[in-house]
């Protein structure tokens, strides 16, 4: 079977991802059991990604690539206080397209352009209860303080 990954299903899971209070929707090519996750995250500006890393029980895997098909993604990596140590601009049209982080690193994405579409890998199968280690002083999604800090993240990239 093929799954065809193109600019109709772009536009359908934009679409979808501008109508969701989160700004942003996943298309799974996976099934949750699968050993490799594979999926299109579609992201808005305003989106908030809560501060994260991933740890798996078996070494390395807890890595991501994320590799930028459509519009930019700003990557923030973070020390376990959330300060901001690194930052990476990922662009389809630009010099740096795609990244993999390794298992354990801190971090956060934010939506720099409208309709923003990322493939991702990483190890799977899926865990919900396990698959975050979040990093606990960052407000929950849906508040006022997360939209604050998301503006804020934002805003590190429009002074680049």
């Amino acid at each position: 079977m093929l799954k065809r990954i193109d600019q109709a299903l772009f536009d359908t899971v934009a679409a979808e991802a501008r109508q969701t209070p989160r700004l942003r929707r996943n298309h799974n090519l996976h099934a949750e059991p699968d050993l490799v996750q594979r999926f299109l995250n579609v992201l808005q500006p305003g989106t908030y990604v809560r501060p994260h890393r991933h740890c798996r029980a078996t070494p390395g895997a807890g890595f991501e690539c994320f590799l930028v098909l459509q519009g930019a993604i700003g990557l923030l990596l973070l020390d376990d206080q959330g300060q901001v140590r690194g930052r990476e601009r990922l662009e389809a049209a630009g010099p740096l397209r795609g990244i993999e982080l390794e298992e354990g690193h801190l971090h956060t994405l934010v939506a720099l352009e409208p309709d923003t579409v990322m493939f991702e890998l990483k190890q799977g199968p899926y865990e919900p209860t396990a698959d975050k280690d979040f990093l606990a002083h960052f407000p929950a999604e849906g508040t006022p303080e997360a939209a604050a800090q998301e503006r804020a993240w934002r805003a590190l990239f429009d002074q680049a």
